[in-house]
């Protein structure tokens, strides 16, 4: 018995040769049950993320007068907001989702129990009412960053080691099932829940992750033996220690929020302006902590002050970027026209435009990195930062044309909307996996696990700028603001491109 087990485990952890029986598209087994749990997953997420900002704004004076009543009837600014607050919670609680699989349950446990509680927030978005929406946003918050980095890290282990010649083979792969569960889901979710029902879309998304954890469940026996493994455990000590320190924290903030409602003086604000500066502090603390650490070299503070140049621009870059999902979106719905050559379609369907394009030009772009590369004409890190900076600018100053159009009442084209997101995924293109090798590359030592989830705070710190910004009264839906933005991105581009070789030189030996 226990001899079969062994040769269980020996077959589960070692990786099946390209183009075996139990292949997946030449890479282990495995990675079909992590596509297939990412896909649904994302599909989940995707679809929710659709809808959210259009059942904020239903029933209000943002919502375009033809569309179904029957959400919040919020404001625009109060939509983009929450909306980035969300996003911003997600990418944040990667790294405390990260530290629960390294040290509490393993990535394996923490995959299910994300997953889990996922689907109960989408069941609890499914309820009518302000409470139950709040309530299931942040459940889905908590699972989307519990599972973020422990699937990923899944990955990995289904490989011998970084080099394995198949490893970033796999992860492409994965990542496209991550775009094919973010294209189709606005188009099921987001017509269901735009056409019909909003609380149905929601419990769509359910069984979306429902799909997923299913999938997972199937095809975990496909997984390294590692992924169950809990890396560095907590000690009693350490464990009881947290605890105290969660609880302490919990009664505080109960009673201070049971103070403010039994007196009456309680509004959204309360809870929105706090956690929207809570993720601005938070990225602030972590890189001071980091470039601060006596333990570290002088090479590596070097490569830590040139990495805040690549933070702050990646910040920059997301806090435009993400309105393509709130006030893009937005715009979307109540500006732009719902036909293209004769063919109808809900507003939601945008959404799928992003991820179209990544799987149409993703291709197209790596092929033009390698070409330029043959010619040793390849842009640095830092170039490639600033043709990402300023192709978002410029989306944004080519937003302003259609608003200008539809000041009137006119309703544009969706070819503006879909023309601006295709150059913004360029300008992701050229920036984001730049930005995941290049911190992988520049991570001290001592931080080198850690260092991927600083990477997720700057799109943190870019989105809880613009909730900040909306909380103040700043319109960005207004010409002016995307003017100004648009404008604030080509001059940090123009801002990396003028000091690269001051940035380079402090990246050491990093190109």
């Amino acid at each position: 018995m226990a001899s079969s087990l062994t040769k269980d485990a020996a077959r589960q952890s070692s990786p099946t040769p390209p183009g075996g029986a139990k292949s997946f598209f030449g890479h282990p087994r495995g990675l079909a049950t992590l596509f297939m749990t990412e896909m649904w997953e994302r599909f989940s997420f995707y679809g929710m993320r659709a809808l959210l900002p259009l059942y904020l704004i239903a029933g209000g004076p943002a919502a375009d007068k033809g569309s179904q009543g029957g959400g919040l009837a919020m404001t625009a600014a109060t939509a983009t907001a929450i909306y980035s607050i969300y996003l911003a919670m997600v990418y944040l609680l990667a790294m405390p989702g990260g530290w629960f699989g390294d040290r509490v349950w393993g990535p394996r446990k923490t995959v299910v129990v994300s997953s889990a509680i996922i689907m109960a927030g989408h069941l609890t978005l499914a309820l009518p009412g302000e409470g139950p929406f709040f309530g299931g946003l942040a459940l889905v918050a908590i699972g989307s960053g519990l599972l973020k980095a422990n699937i990923s890290t899944m990955v990995g282990h289904l490989y011998d080691g970084p080099d394995d010649p198949r490893r970033d083979g796999g992860f492409t792969v994965f990542y496209m099932g991550i775009n094919v569960g973010a294209f189709a889901a606005p188009l099921v979710i987001g017509t269901v829940g735009q056409n019909y029902s909003w609380h149905l879309g929601f419990a769509l998304a359910a069984v979306g992750m429902a799909l997923g954890l299913f999938q997972f469940l199937l095809g975990t026996r496909h997984l390294s033996e590692r992924s169950s493994v809990v890396p560095k455990p907590l000690s009693r000590a350490e464990r009881n220690a947290t605890l105290r320190k969660s609880m302490l924290w919990l009664l505080v903030a109960a009673v201070f929020y049971g103070v403010l409602a039994g007196t009456g003086v309680y509004t959204l604000n309360w809870a929105l302006v706090p956690i929207t500066l809570i993720g601005l502090v938070i990225p602030v603390a972590v890189l001071a902590r980091i470039s601060r650490d006596k333990e570290l070299t002088k090479t590596e503070r070097s490569k830590m002050s040139g990495y805040i140049w690549f933070f702050v621009a990646a910040a920059v870059f997301w806090m435009i970027y993400d309105q393509g999902g709130s006030t893009m979106s937005i715009f979307g719905d109540s500006k732009s026209r719902d036909t293209l050559f004769g063919f109808g379609f809900p507003s939601s369907w945008y959404q799928s435009v992003n991820p179209l394009w990544i799987m149409a030009l993703a291709p197209v772009i790596a092929w033009v990195w390698v070409w330029l590369a043959r010619r040793n004409r390849e842009p640095g890190t830092t170039a490639k930062f600033a043709i990402g900076l300023f192709l978002i600018g410029a989306s944004f100053l080519v937003f302003i044309v259609p608003m200008a159009m539809a000041s009137d009442g006119t309703k544009v084209s969706p070819m503006w909307l879909v023309s601006i997101y295709m150059i913004q995924t360029v300008g992701e293109l050229a920036l984001s996996p730049v930005g995941l090798s290049v911190t992988t590359k520049m991570a001290p030592a001592k931080y080198g696990s850690q260092m991927m989830g600083v990477w997720f705070l700057a799109v943190t710190a870019g989105d809880c700028t613009t909730s900040l910004l909306s909380l103040a009264g700043v319109d960005l839906n207004g010409t002016n603001v995307v003017a100004f933005e648009g404008v604030l991105a080509c001059i940090a581009g123009y801002a990396i491109w003028t000091y690269r070789r001051k940035v380079a030189a402090l990246m050491g030996d990093v190109r």
